[in-house]
């Protein structure tokens, strides 16, 4: 069976988009291929998510080769996922068979980025079913 590849895109892919690759590929490695892309990049990933995925869920995300890309940067996806345009939406060629609409937490406190990573991880189970139903 050839897995379908999700594109998790946002402006900078330092931060939601970031986590959305990491939890796709620990949460559906056998249901899709995870990538994630921005239209343009950060010199890091947003550190206050490297390190609250690692607290929380013991994901490296640096650790395991994780860094900002552009959208030209990673293979031709099945399905492109906007994290969100509160930021500005991205254009990436093609319009985005969905939008997560979440809020970017760069900035915020450590409770409101722990709500974020928690809509991630939950948007990642519900595709990841949707994809799978079995």
């Amino acid at each position: 069976m050839n897995k379908k590849k999700v594109a998790f895109i946002c402006v900078h892919n330092s931060c939601r988009s970031q986590i959305a690759e990491a939890f796709g590929r620990h949460l559906a490695p056998g249901v899709f291929e995870s990538y994630s892309a921005g239209t343009e990049t950060k010199p890091r990933i947003n550190q206050d998510a490297v390190r609250i995925m690692k607290e929380l869920y013991g994901i490296d995300m640096e650790g395991e080769g994780q860094y900002s890309k552009l959208i030209s940067d990673i293979p031709k996806p099945d399905i492109a996922i906007s994290m969100g345009c509160n930021v500005g939406c991205p254009f990436i060629g093609r319009t985005f068979d969905d939008n997560w609409g979440i809020e970017d937490p760069t900035g915020k406190s450590e409770d409101e980025f722990k709500v974020v990573i928690e809509q991630i991880r939950q948007n990642i189970l519900k595709l990841r079913s949707e994809m799978n139903p079995a």
